[in-house]
């Protein structure tokens, strides 16, 4: 079940913060479509008013009917079949027109709503890759997913349902009670009375209810949570042997839901059959009403049933009201969520006169570099270093130190509190980002690859790549042979159905595609964290080859693998404690040694 499941669809229904602003916001931007929206409530008034029409218009042939009948019995007539022929080929004429209009108004619609989000889609894509990084640390993944994906669908759906049926609805129950009122003012009077009885009902279920689809919700998703940590760690519970303790868990739960779900469902089941019986209860004293005016020649036949008929009409479009306004809060709720998103501050791309990346060198310098994620907790105190083009320089320290948030402040993830960072004695703000950034290699320890060919993520690091230079790269890379074991080699398709590669052979493939850019500056983080030591080896050797006249970076844990380093700088607690050589750093028997001889301990 839904979030927003319930009787009449309003349980739960979500709010906007600021509904009149969002809306107001919302028609701004769908005033550029206002010619083809003036069509669509033309349209979509036209096509209600001919459907409203059609059960007056049917009484009128069931008044002809019915004269004809009595006149035949009393022997002084008899039935007008041609006249009752004309008069159903126009209902049928009118109900016609009714369709078209309704297509069409459907139709334009509908384009509209696609072109709109079409639009909203690219401004969120493009948006995405403008807003700082320091935003995705404060959202969870799954709260920016769901405003791309979840919100843009609600906008869609509800622009597209809601403003035609707004229309529909109030036009037809404006309709049904002027043709009610023009067929008899009493029986009128009887309808109207059913609604208040209708409504009081309605609120009594909805209270009694409310509270069970609140609880049956709330234990859904501690059911569902549950079933998913069985399937994703199912591993991890057998090796503990806890399946009955979750088996347990997931039992005791399950039957809240159920009790919940159950009392919930009852309550909600009662409403339709408790409104029939009212409804019946308006037809019956409408029936009778209209039988006595009948008597009295007040009203004919015909015009009984077409009353009948809009009274089943009446209550429908108040019932879809409920149901729209409940639909236009969350429609409203999710505009709100994508207009804060695409009105998110975006970072500076550059100032106004960019450096040009064309002849940089490599030389990097940073200079009494202060930051902190929050300005109450700063990871970095006073960070100065000097690195020459071609070094290469390891980064090293335990966990949180702040090895890889300078890697983040020097590809301006980030900026500096205080200090600056400099290439070949320029500011890196004075960089255009994007230019920046094409400075830079990086394989992180965590390897990214999307869905699609081998070759199609080799050349992610440079699209106009020949298939030689892939190749070459590949090679490098010591992933070329690997390729071409597999059955359809560089145009096999990656996907998470994908079982014949394994996570080091996904970190050579993502190595290769940093080979293929041939950037000026690299940057490993733990690059070789998940192969063995045999393929460690190799790409080692790869990197040397790459290393060779470009500054590169590496942060790593093992410090074997760091030993022919130009400089190590030691980190701790967001300050350099040590730099220098392997061996320089090991001689001082300080704070590298001991983490060196920590690795290499033996236990006795």
């Amino acid at each position: 079940m839904s979030k927003n499941s319930g009787p009449m669809g309003n349980m739960g229904v979500e709010k906007p913060k600021d509904f009149k602003a969002t809306t107001k916001m919302l028609l701004k931007q769908l005033a550029k479509y206002k010619t083809a929206l003036i069509f669509v409530v033309i349209f979509a008034i036209g096509g209600t008013i001919f459907a409203i029409v059609g059960p007056k218009i049917l009484g009128n042939a069931t008044t002809e009917l019915y004269n004809g009948v009595i006149a035949k019995i009393s022997n002084t007539g008899g039935i007008n079949f041609a006249n009752i022929g004309r008069i159903l080929l126009f209902l049928l004429s009118i109900y016609i027109v009714s369709a078209i209009l309704t297509y069409v108004q459907g139709h334009i619609m509908t384009n509209i709503t696609q072109k709109y989000t079409y639009e909203l889609r690219k401004k969120i894509a493009k948006k995405i890759n403008k807003i700082p990084m320091n935003y995705y640390d404060k959202k969870q993944t799954g709260d920016i997913l769901s405003v791309i994906t979840n919100d843009v669908d609600t906008l869609s759906i509800g622009l597209n349902q809601t403003a035609t049926q707004l229309i529909t609805s109030v036009t037809t129950i404006i309709g049904i009670l002027i043709m009610m009122l023009s067929i008899n003012v009493t029986m009128t009077l009887i309808a109207i009375l059913v609604l208040p009885l209708s409504m009081i009902i309605i609120v009594f279920i909805v209270k009694k209810s409310q509270k069970h689809f609140k609880t049956q919700q709330e234990y859904l998703g501690s059911v569902n949570g549950q079933i998913e940590e069985m399937i994703s760690n199912h591993d991890v519970v057998r090796v503990f042997n806890a399946e009955e303790k979750m088996l347990n868990n997931f039992e005791r739960d399950n039957k809240k839901l159920y009790i919940s779900g159950w009392k919930s469902q009852f309550f909600s089941g009662l409403m339709m059959p408790i409104m029939n019986f009212v409804s019946n209860l308006g037809y019956v004293g409408v029936a009778v009403i209209g039988g006595y005016f009948a008597m009295n020649g007040k009203i004919t036949v015909g015009n009984i049933q077409s009353f009948i008929q809009y009274m089943r009409q009446f209550t429908q479009p108040i019932t879809q009201i409920s149901q729209v306004f409940n639909m236009i809060q969350s429609m409203v709720a999710a505009s709100e969520r994508i207009f804060e998103f695409l009105g998110e501050k975006e970072e500076v791309n550059s100032g106004n006169n960019p450096i040009p990346i064309v002849d940089i060198k490599g030389n990097v310098k940073f200079n009494n570099v202060k930051f902190g994620y929050r300005q109450d907790n700063i990871i970095i105190n006073d960070f100065s270093a000097t690195i020459k083009k071609g070094q290469k320089i390891a980064i090293v320290g335990p966990t949180g130190a702040g090895k890889t948030t300078i890697i983040k402040l020097l590809m301006r993830f980030y900026d500096t509190n205080s200090g600056n960072i400099k290439i070949d004695n320029y500011n890196i703000n004075d960089f255009n980002r994007q230019d920046l950034r094409r400075l830079f290699g990086i394989v992180l320890q965590d390897t990214w690859l999307f869905n699609g060919t081998i070759l199609e993520n080799l050349r992610y690091g440079k699209l106009d790549a020949s298939d030689d230079e892939v190749v070459s790269a590949a090679k490098l890379a010591r992933v070329h042979h690997f390729i071409q074991t597999l059955p359809d080699k560089y145009n096999m398709e990656l996907n998470e159905d994908v079982t014949n590669i394994s996570g080091g052979q996904k970190q050579l493939l993502a190595i290769a595609r940093v080979i293929l850019a041939d950037p000026k500056i690299l940057i490993l983080d733990e690059a070789t964290s998940n192969v063995d030591t045999r393929t460690e080896v190799l790409i080692q050797e790869a990197m040397d080859n790459l290393m060779e006249g470009r500054t590169t970076f590496v942060i790593a844990h093992r410090l074997s693998t760091i030993k022919n380093a130009d400089l190590i700088l030691v980190m701790n607690d967001g300050d350099i404690v040590e730099q220098g050589s392997h061996e320089e750093l090991l001689k001082k028997n300080g704070f590298y040694a001991n983490l060196y001889n920590a690795q290499f301990e033996k236990i006795s």
